[in-house]
C-alpha cells in the first residue's frame, strides 16, 4: 500500500528504510517512539489536500505535524500517515494593515524575526521553536497575552483543508461556525495550510529574569500575585519554580540551587520602564536580575538552548483562579523538590486583553482564571524518565483541590482521555460536537485531544 502511496502523492514521502525517515519521525519530546506507515511532506495547500484524499481512500489514520512540539506526541502516528506541514514556511506581511499571513510550518521565532523587522509582534508562546499551527489553534498563551491576547483572539482567516479533501476559507464571515471552533478546538476540524493574524507595534521590550531564593517564595508569590493584578496590561509576567543552570550567564554562585522568579515583558515606554521596574526591584531584592531592554525575537527565543528538540518531556496542567495559602504551600514543597535541572513548573496570567473576550466568543473556554500552570517534568537522559515523571503527577495530584476545574490547556496536556479533553471547553463542548459532526462526520481527524461527532 504504501508503495502505491510513494507513485500517486506529488509531495515528498518517506517511508520506514528511507534515508531521513528515522530523523523525520523524532519530535520535540524524545520520551515519544512512534513509526508512521508514511511521512507526506507537503510544500502545498494542493498537496494537503491530496494527502488527505488518499488516506481517506486507504483508511489510514492520519496524523498533522506543524512544529512537532506537542507533549502528547499527537504530531505522529503508529503505521499511519503524518501529513508533515513544516516545509510550508511562506510569511507574508502587511506592514500598512499590521497583519500577516503565515503557513503552518513556521515556527514562532521565524514569525517574530519576520514581524520584528516591521517593529511588529504577533502575541504568541515563550519558546521560539514552537510551531504557529499547533499553538493556534490551541489557544496561543504568552508574553504579550495581557497586551493583545490569544494568539487565537488576533486570528483573522485560515485556509483550511477539510476531512474530505476540499479547500475553504473560515473567517468571520465564510464558514463562521468552523473560524469559532478552529479558534481553540484544536486539529478536530481540519488541516489549517495558512493563518492571517493581527499583529502589535511591538518591537523591543523590556524583559528578562528575575529570581528569588527559596526562603522567600511565599513573600514572593504573594508579591507577584498583587503586582500583577494591580499592573497595567504592558507588563506581564509569569511565575516559576526551577533549578538555576549551571553555566553561563548565570552566576556560579547561583548553579544547582532551587529558586523561584519570575519572567517579565514589559511593553509600555522604554523611557519609563526604569520606575516600572523600581518597587518590583525594591522586593527582595532578587538574587539575580537579568531584566533590560531587549528585542522581541531574543525573548521568545530565550530559552531555547536550554531546551533543545530531543529531551525527556511529561506535561501535567491546570487552570489557576486564586493564590490560597495551601496553593502557595504546595508549590514550595515541590519547588523545593525538583527532579532534575530542566524540571520546573510555570504559571501563566490569563488576564488583561484575554478578559476582554467573552468564553462563548471562540472555542477556548477559560477566560475566566487567573492562570494557566503547567507542570514540566524533563532531562536529557531517558533513565530519568520515570523520576520526572513521577514527579510531575505527585504535584499535579497535590494541586487538584486548588485548580478550578477538571480540565487544562489543550496545549499542556498529554493524552488523559475524553472526559478532560471535555472539561478544558466547558460550556463549548457541545458546540464543537455540532460543528465536528458538521465538518468531520467520520471523526477522520482523531489523533489530537478529540472531540468526537455525534
Amino acid at each position: 500500500m504504501f508503495a502505491k502511496l510513494k507513485s500517486q502523492l506529488h509531495a515528498q514521502t518517506l517511508v520506514a528504510g528511507d534515508s531521513g525517515y528515522d530523523e523525520a519521525r523524532k519530535i520535540y519530546n524524545g520520551m515519544i517512539d512512534k513509526h508512521p506507515g508514511i511521512i507526506v511532506r507537503c510544500t502545498t495547500a494542493q498537496e494537503v489536500s491530496q494527502a488527505v484524499r488518499l488516506a481517506r481512500e486507504e483508511k489510514l489514520e492520519v496524523s498533522i505535524r506543524s512544529g512537532g512540539h506537542n507533549g502528547a506526541g499527537l504530531a505522529l502516528v503508529d503505521g499511519g500517515m503524518v501529513i508533515d506541514l513544516s516545509g510550508m514556511k511562506g510569511i507574508a506581511i502587511d506592514a500598512g494593515k499590521q497583519q500577516a499571513k503565515v503557513e503552518p510550518g513556521n515556527t514562532l521565532s521565524e514569525v517574530d524575526q519576520a514581524t520584528h523587522e516591521h517593529g511588529l509582534a504577533l502575541p504568541s508562546g515563550i519558546i521560539g521553536s514552537t510551531g504557529i499551527g499547533g499553538i493556534t489553534l490551541g489557544g496561543g498563551l504568552g508574553y504579550l497575552s495581557r497586551k493583545g491576547g490569544l494568539t487565537i483572539d488576533n486570528l483573522l482567516e485560515c485556509e483550511v483543508v477539510l476531512a474530505n479533501g476540499d479547500r475553504v476559507t473560515a473567517n468571520a464571515t465564510e464558514h463562521p461556525d468552523l473560524f469559532w471552533a478552529l479558534r481553540g478546538g484544536g486539529g478536530n476540524f481540519g488541516v489549517v495550510t495558512s493563518f492571517t493574524f493581527n499583529l502589535l507595534p511591538v518591537k523591543n521590550v523590556y524583559a528578562g529574569p528575575m529570581f528569588w531564593p527559596m526562603e522567600k517564595a511565599a513573600e514572593a508569590m504573594r508579591f507577584y500575585d498583587k503586582v500583577t493584578k494591580d499592573a497595567p496590561d504592558d507588563l506581564y509576567g509569569f511565575f516559576a519554580f526551577l533549578i538555576v543552570p549551571s553555566g553561563d550567564p548565570f552566576p556560579e554562585h547561583l548553579h544547582g540551587k532551587n529558586v523561584c522568579g519570575v519572567v517579565w515583558c514589559y511593553t509600555g515606554d522604554l523611557t519609563g520602564a526604569e520606575d516600572v521596574f523600581a518597587p518590583i526591584r525594591a522586593f527582595g531584592p532578587p538574587i539575580l536580575d537579568f531584566v533590560s531592554e531587549i528585542p522581541m525575537p531574543a525573548l521568545n527565543t530565550m530559552f531555547d538552548q536550554l531546551y533543545p528538540p530531543g529531551l525527556q518531556w511529561y506535561w501535567r496542567a491546570h487552570y489557576v483562579r486564586e493564590f490560597s495559602e495551601g496553593f502557595i504551600a504546595q508549590n514550595i514543597a515541590f519547588g523545593k523538590a525538583i527532579p532534575t535541572m530542566h524540571s520546573t513548573t510555570h504559571l501563566y496570567p490569563i488576564d488583561g486583553k484575554v478578559h476582554a473576550v467573552s468564553n462563548g466568543d471562540t472555542a477556548w473556554a477559560n477566560r475566566d482564571a487567573r492562570w494557566a500552570q503547567v507542570i514540566v517534568g524533563v532531562d536529557p537522559d531517558p533513565g530519568k524518565a520515570t523520576e520526572v515523571t513521577n514527579w510531575c503527577k505527585s504535584y499535579y495530584e497535590a494541586l487538584q483541590p486548588f485548580a478550578m476545574n477538571k480540565g487544562a490547556y489543550v496545549n499542556f496536556m498529554m493524552e488523559e482521555g475524553a472526559e478532560r479533553v471535555q472539561s478544558s471547553y466547558g460550556d463549548n463542548y457541545h458546540r464543537l460536537v455540532k460543528i465536528k459532526s458538521k465538518y468531520d462526520p467520520d471523526n477522520f481527524f482523531h489523533i489530537n485531544q478529540n472531540i468526537k461527532p455525534e
